[in-house]
């Protein structure tokens, strides 16, 4: 016969442990390989698995893929929208956390590759020097992600870092 807290424990114990999983378990490699990548469906993943959890960091990365998203759109009206919507995501991180070089990595590299017309383009060189100069004291998940980014950027050498 189950007795109350058996039945109790069984019912409660499941939730309980997976309360807070995915803010543990998220991966920011993953945004950094959907930035690099040209793939909507794995952009789409990784904005639904973010959605999810309840990191500090959230609102950046959101910014960041919803800005790279919106490069990927096929209709114009969308793509502005969603830019607007990524951009305003990022610059509240940046303005809201503004040490955090990061963020400013995750601005750089959408403002490296957004196009003229968006007139966004005005923080390429300071955050470039912020980056260059942390480089060293960064975590390696986004060390790794600032070498590979720097054979394709303008502004960041991989021979700066």
């Amino acid at each position: 016969m189950i007795t109350r807290f058996t039945l109790c424990f069984l019912l409660v114990f499941p939730v309980l442990s997976s309360m807070g999983k995915s803010a543990r378990t998220f991966d920011p490699a993953h945004v950094y390989a959907a930035m690099a990548g040209s793939d909507l469906k794995e952009l789409d993943a990784v904005l639904t698995e973010l959605d999810k959890t309840t990191i500090a960091s959230k609102s950046a990365y959101e910014g960041a893929l919803l800005m790279k998203k919106a490069g990927l759109l096929s209709k114009p009206k969308e793509k502005l929208q969603v830019f607007k919507s990524g951009k305003e995501k990022l610059e509240a991180a940046i303005r809201d956390n503004a040490d955090n070089v990061e963020y400013h990595f995750l601005r750089l590299m959408i403002q490296e590759n957004a196009p003229k017309i968006l007139g966004y383009k005005k923080n390429i060189d300071a955050d470039s020097k912020m980056v260059t100069s942390s480089y060293k004291t960064l975590p390696s998940f986004l060390r790794q992600a600032v070498k590979d980014y720097s054979k394709a950027s303008r502004t960041l050498k991989t021979a700066d870092l």
